[in-house]
């Protein structure tokens, strides 16, 4: 059993001075975030909020039709308890007219077109906000490419990029994210009943780990079966990371000077 404890009061000081760091650099004081009633960007508001003061962060909120009542409750409870401003912008008639032509849209192209939906507002508010949007993807997410590009992974700045999911939920409890969030299975909430581990096809318990001795350790798959993972959970794992390396990397430009 590989131990991922992370010392959270460091881990929280060197995000909030983080926050503070990128946005003086690029000439910011105030922070947006797309706070979803997740585990992540309520985590990501968390520590904006303190970082910049609450009153320096908006959280916006951006409800499908078809969203669980309880993603707006459980946002809620995160405004409430920092204090920081919000909108409530639902996203039903901007994404409707492009399912409606094309009525045979899988719910992944549904999925990513909602994701991309929300960046576009998470862009403008920042903008009509005079804040940088701050990134909620967790390593996890980034590693394994379960992000839409230019949708949940667009951001300016990431607090949360280099800590494992298991992390996130370390850091959270420690900084006060309220108990339902910390308890609630992890969803994008992008159609009725969808889990990110059921959609996974396992959990971030275990993934966290492989991914820690593969990426942190350097391991090869080879010594990953050796340690005790089995051998098919190490190759999906392997090839879902060689296939989305392209949504880590900036668009490549061919040379001509």
């Amino acid at each position: 059993m590989i131990d991922l404890t992370i010392d959270t009061d460091a881990v929280r000081r060197i995000l909030i001075k983080f926050i503070q760091e990128e946005m003086r650099k690029a000439g910011y004081q105030r922070g947006v975030v797309n706070l979803s009633g997740g585990l992540d960007s309520a985590l990501a508001c968390t520590l904006a909020a303190e970082a910049l003061g609450p009153q320096n962060v908006l959280a916006i909120r951006l409800p499908y039709r078809s969203s669980s009542p309880d993603s707006l409750e459980h946002a809620q409870l995160v405004i409430d308890a920092l204090g920081v401003q919000s909108i409530t912008l639902p996203i039903t008639e901007m994404v409707e007219p492009l399912f409606g032509r094309f009525p045979e849209m899988s719910p992944v192209r549904r999925g990513n077109i909602m994701a991309r939906a929300r960046m576009i507002v998470l862009y403008d508010q920042s903008e009509a906000f005079h804040g940088l949007p701050v990134g909620t993807g967790n390593k996890t997410e980034i590693l394994l490419g379960y992000t839409t590009i230019y949708g949940d992974s667009a951001c300016a700045l990431n607090p949360l990029g280099d800590l494992y999911k298991t992390q996130v939920r370390q850091l959270a409890r420690a900084v006060g994210v309220p108990e339902p969030i910390l308890h609630k299975p992890p969803s994008a909430d992008l159609w009725d009943g969808q889990t990110d581990e059921g959609e996974l096809g396992f959990t971030y318990a275990e993934v966290d780990q492989l991914l820690y001795l593969l990426v942190d350790r350097d391991a090869t798959p080879a010594a990953c079966v050796q340690a005790g993972f089995a051998e098919n959970f190490v190759t999906v794992v392997v090839e879902r990371m060689r296939r989305n390396q392209f949504k880590r990397m900036l668009p490549p430009i061919a040379r001509l000077s």
